[in-house]
């Protein structure tokens, strides 16, 4: 298991930051290099301070780690995005859905928007596991081994994902 923990700063306020995430994120694509799509599947208010989410990310073609390139091709990195928004408390948990890994790669938590100054704090933490023997023509000596690659390079690929998603936002919103 890989822990995620990021802290990043959106210069704007948290009600802007948090609405345009939550309310506006497939708009931000445009200004996302590493991201060729963002579709909404479903948008739920359940209550007035409460939202259910779910997006479908699709990645730009990305290199795969060598040892992967057998098992993982760059057109299968699509994955579902299952967010339920808290507005009372500007906060999002989430879990994130390898589309042609379910089995195998599980990821989720939580992401903060504090207000800090004149700029917010995007403060995103989860668990990344991955389970390589779950993973099709993954030989059984090699799945821990293949694990632990495939876990650094997710991370390696969502950590600047996620604050390349923040410098997104700031492109956008300087353009409102």
């Amino acid at each position: 298991m890989a822990k995620i923990d990021i802290r990043d700063k959106v210069k704007y306020d948290r009600q802007t930051v948090y609405e345009t995430f939550r309310d506006h994120l497939a708009e931000l694509q445009p200004y996302l290099p590493t991201v060729e799509d963002i579709e909404v599947e479903s948008y739920d208010r359940l209550d007035d301070t409460t939202v259910s989410i779910v997006n479908i990310w699709k990645a730009a073609d990305e290199d795969v780690p060598a040892l992967a390139q057998k098992f993982i091709k760059p057109e299968m990195l699509q994955w579902t995005d299952r967010a339920t928004w808290f507005d009372d408390a500007y906060q999002c948990d989430w879990d994130m859905e390898v589309g042609f890994l379910s089995e195998a790669i599980s990821c989720s938590g939580s992401t903060r928007y504090t207000e800090v100054g004149d700029h917010t704090e995007v403060h995103i933490e989860g668990d990344l596991r991955v389970d390589a023997s779950k993973i099709p023509g993954v030989p059984k000596l090699m799945a821990s081994k293949v694990s632990g690659v495939v876990e650094k390079f997710v991370i390696k690929m969502i950590t600047p994902n996620m604050k390349e998603v923040n410098r997104g936002a700031e492109k956008y919103l300087a353009k409102q």
